[in-house]
């Protein structure tokens, strides 16, 4: 069953959440057939499922978290609902596609794998992907990053991280493989921007709860001497794809 770890910061998650680069929905949609009705699986709030409003007939979109679905973006071909991604309200044979945005590690994937066979249609595309540790083109701003990911909270983390870390090649994975591609997901940020982003992390909402303040707090002197102005600074994520079909 997959772990609702972000109903604490729905509104930071909202707010400073990357949204994914055009190329990748491209990309996936190149495989997909048909574009009648596509499932945006743990949703959050939206962010993916608003793009693949624009491209099929009906969207549904679903989350554990009915505080994540608050905020979600609201589309007339959108349907939002609370559901876990092993066990839907779903008919058989209902999607063309199936996505799941940064949220592929949490899950029970045998029980999905199962869950989306059959909602799926035959030949029906699952994409799921993720992004790495990222990195500023300031090189001081990416060794703090560096330090505060590996030194301060890399052990708050919850266990399924680590098939962030290796970029999912150890998730199961049991579609029938399509190609997949990497791709470079480019932000410009204030410092606002990179804190509210940090501050969306489970890890750092996992440190507050245990020590009973906030991890920033040790690296924002550093930041102001590395940034010590309100300038916007670039930022990268590697961003990793799973994709397939739905064998029937």
């Amino acid at each position: 069953m997959a772990k609702d770890l972000f109903s604490n910061q729905a509104d930071a998650y909202a707010k400073y959440r990357p949204t994914y680069p055009p190329e990748l929905f491209d990309y996936i949609l190149s495989f997909v057939n048909e574009k009648e009705c596509a499932w945006d699986c743990a949703t959050g709030n939206g962010q993916a499922a608003l793009v693949l409003a624009d491209q099929f007939t009906k969207v549904e979109a679903t989350d554990l978290s009915e505080a994540q679905l608050k905020y979600a973006v609201q589309k007339e071909n959108i349907h939002y609902q609370v559901s876990t991604a092993e066990q839907t309200p779903f008919a058989d044979n209902s999607f063309d596609l199936i996505t799941i945005a940064t949220a592929y590690h949490w899950f029970d994937w045998k029980a999905f794998h199962k869950e989306a066979t059959r909602v799926c249609k035959k030949n029906a595309v699952v994409a799921a992907w993720g992004y790495h540790v990222f990195f500023s083109t300031d090189e001081n701003i990416t060794s703090i990053i560096q330090h505060f990911y590996h030194d301060i909270i890399k052990r708050y983390w919850d266990k399924e991280r680590q098939y962030v870390d290796d970029r999912y090649a150890s998730v199961e994975f049991d579609f029938a493989p399509l190609p997949s591609k990497d791709f470079d997901l480019v932000l410009n940020w204030n410092k606002e921007g990179l804190l509210g982003y940090l501050s969306s992390w489970s890890a750092v909402q996992n440190y507050i709860q245990k020590k009973g303040s906030s991890p920033l707090s040790l690296i924002e002197e550093d930041l102001e001497k590395a940034w010590p102005g309100n300038d916007d600074k670039e930022f990268h994520f590697p961003l990793f794809l799973k994709i397939g079909r739905v064998r029937k």
